[in-house]
């Protein structure tokens, strides 16, 4: 049995030093700390500068139910939020995550076993143990009876198993963060995806208008044909232009059909009707909404948030790795009971116990643990620059969507106007067409721009909705509890 002395424990922090002074080369793949400097405004004309201390208002703070006004959406994504599929199996994902914590905390605490076992063993007559149990006339075939507990403690001197178990934690936080990731992607395509389904009801509700429009205005063709102010030709032609519209009507009922069920299966449900309300093109334009700094991406968006915690987690397997180098001390103990008849199991004669100590460091043939620590260091560079990464595309991507919105509203009031124009020219060449001042191509070619203008304009204001998902998405926001989740205390 070992002792435990102060000069043990010289000599073992000595050998420590030792073994550290022996780790192998990392091949000139030297670590390093990810670059978070970012610059000081969204505003690409902006120098980058250190990440500023101050911080303003961000919309991404707002959760769902506070950002969108439409009831029938916020119902959507509530039912999204429990029935998705993808969702789910990222939340099995966290718990297969934290019972990985649960057993890498259990690796550094003492491990304590209780065991009972009985057997039979005869030896040899010509030996040194069958020649004693002969003479002191123990019985040929000698019982075997035990009982006790048995304990092993691998000390923890160098954090080797702690670090292990906070990379397992910071990896567990980092499985809750990518669900939150999905979250605020399933939330904004849901919410892309019901402006989508919105107009293409405009649109539909445009193409009907003008079928009723074109209708009309193929019987007045008819009437001036008979009246001989006109030739069949026109009439051909506007009866073309009717079936044209009225064939592409089957179109954007197809496509209805396709978004809804896409709207459906996010949800998690079976094909149904979508409940939603028109688009109201009166409104005006949508005004940007509050971006906050650039820094504070790195507490709002999740991925980023995710990337951050698997880096931590990286460095902290670099350590552990490099522990593995050190010398490991274990202490083993034993209390129970023995005997070869059952009968004196119990007796305080068959009381054992034992207790030692022992320690342990790589010598010779370290190949295995060298390449586990350069594997975990090369680990570590990866997740810096994934960090880094990472952090990039998400200013990127606000970047992006803050310069959609600015051309999109530029466009959405030149097209405005367009419409406008059209919709007087439409009037204008009706009337110069019966007074035979316009021909008839001048009045198709009028009507199907005025109606193309008029759908444009709805798919510029869907697309000022959806850059608005687009940039509350991008800033991070989303994945926050609603406000009946936080009222409850449970997750989303």
């Amino acid at each position: 049995m070992a002792r435990i002395t102060l000069s043990w424990v010289v000599s073992t922090t000595v050998a420590a030093g030792l073994a550290s002074g022996c780790l192998p080369s990392l091949l000139g793949n030297v670590s390093r700390n990810a670059n978070v400097n970012l610059p000081a405004s969204f505003d690409r004309t902006g120098p980058a500068q250190d990440v500023p201390a101050i911080k303003a208002t961000s919309e991404a703070q707002k959760t769902w139910d506070e950002f969108f006004s439409s009831k029938d959406l916020r119902s959507l994504i509530n039912t999204a939020l429990r029935n998705n599929q993808e969702l789910n199996i990222r939340l099995q994902e966290i718990i297969i995550s934290r019972n990985e914590v649960t057993a890498r905390q259990g690796e550094y605490l003492p491990q304590l076993n209780a065991g009972a076992g009985s057997g039979l063993e005869k030896v040899g007559q010509y030996t040194s143990q069958g020649a004693s149990d002969e003479d002191h006339g123990l019985p040929e075939n000698l019982g075997n009876f035990s009982f006790g507990l048995n304990g092993s403690w691998e000390i923890d001197i160098w954090n080797k198993l702690q670090n292990a178990a906070r990379a397992a934690h910071s990896r567990y936080f980092a499985t809750a963060e990518a669900r939150h990731f999905v979250m605020t992607e399933l939330i904004a395509e849901l919410a892309r995806s019901y402006y989508e389904l919105i107009t293409l009801d405009n649109q539909l509700d445009i193409l009907r208008r003008n079928i009723e429009i074109q209708a009309n205005a193929l019987d007045v063709v008819k009437l001036l044909k008979r009246a001989g102010r006109t030739t069949k030709l026109a009439v051909q032609r506007f009866e073309a232009e009717l079936l044209r519209n009225r064939s592409r009507q089957f179109d954007i009922e197809q496509q209805r059909v396709v978004l809804e069920n896409r709207i459906n299966f996010l949800v998690g449900r079976w094909p149904q009707a979508v409940s939603r309300k028109p688009l109201d093109l009166q409104q005006p334009p949508l005004e940007l909404l509050q971006t906050g700094l650039p820094a504070q991406l790195l507490e709002n968006r999740p991925d980023v948030r995710g990337a951050a915690l698997e880096l931590e987690a990286a460095r902290l397997d670099v350590k552990a790795a490099k522990a593995a180098f050190y010398p490991a001390v274990k202490i083993d103990a034993g209390l129970g009971f023995r005997a070869f008849n059952p009968l004196h199991l119990l007796a305080p004669e068959s009381l054992m116990y034992g207790l030692a100590g022992s320690i342990s460091a790589p010598l010779l043939n370290r190949s295995g643990i060298t390449a586990q620590y350069r594997t975990a260091n090369a680990l570590q560079i990866q997740a810096v620059y994934n960090y880094e990464k990472t952090v990039l595309q998400a200013f990127t991507d606000v970047a992006n969507q803050i310069a959609l919105h600015d051309n999109l509203k530029r466009a959405y009031e030149l097209q405005s106007k367009q419409v406008e124009t059209l919709a007087a020219a439409v009037e204008t060449s009706g009337v110069l067409f019966q007074s035979a001042r316009a021909d008839y191509m001048e009045v198709l070619l009028t009507r199907r721009d005025s109606l193309d203008a008029e759908m444009e304009l709805v798919e510029l204001r869907k697309g000022q909705f959806q850059v608005m998902v687009s940039i509350y998405q991008s800033l991070g926001g989303g994945w926050r509890p609603d406000q009946d989740a936080r009222k409850e205390g449970r997750p989303p």
